[in-house]
């Protein structure tokens, strides 16, 4: 028997679905990077992604393994979460070196390109996924 996936396991994956939810229900998926934290998963993103905005109105989110471009292979395990917003410039900086040791030279690459994107606003916002009781 095997033992249903956690919010933490999911954070030691390459990459993981994350799915968040329009006012109207419609689902929108994006992969992201991930890593585990104390039973659950920690994800970053820059400030003013689509995605806060849907998890500002409603913070309930799943999560399930998949490659760089979002492919899931069928069965994968779906786990769902409740989110927590932390603007906190400190811990977004710790993640940050957290998803350097873990990613390494292809998250430098995504960082600046992200910062020529954003031209020069590279503020991110930490996303904490809990489980859902």
């Amino acid at each position: 028997m095997t033992q249903a996936p956690t919010l933490h396991n999911l954070g030691g994956e390459r990459f993981v679905l994350l799915t968040t939810y329009r006012r109207s229900g419609e689902p929108v998926a994006t992969p992201v990077w991930v890593l585990p934290d104390a039973g659950a998963a920690i994800v970053s993103t820059p400030e003013g992604a689509g995605k806060l905005k849907r998890i500002r109105n409603n913070p309930r989110v799943t999560l399930q393994p998949c490659d760089r471009r979002g492919n899931v292979e069928p069965g994968s395990p779906v786990v769902e979460g409740t989110t927590e917003i932390i603007r906190d410039s400190a811990a977004s900086e710790a993640v940050n070196r957290r998803l350097l040791r873990k990613y390494g030279t292809e998250f430098r690459i995504f960082m600046a390109i992200e910062w020529v994107l954003r031209r020069g606003n590279s503020n991110r916002v930490v996303l904490r996924i809990l489980p859902t009781s």
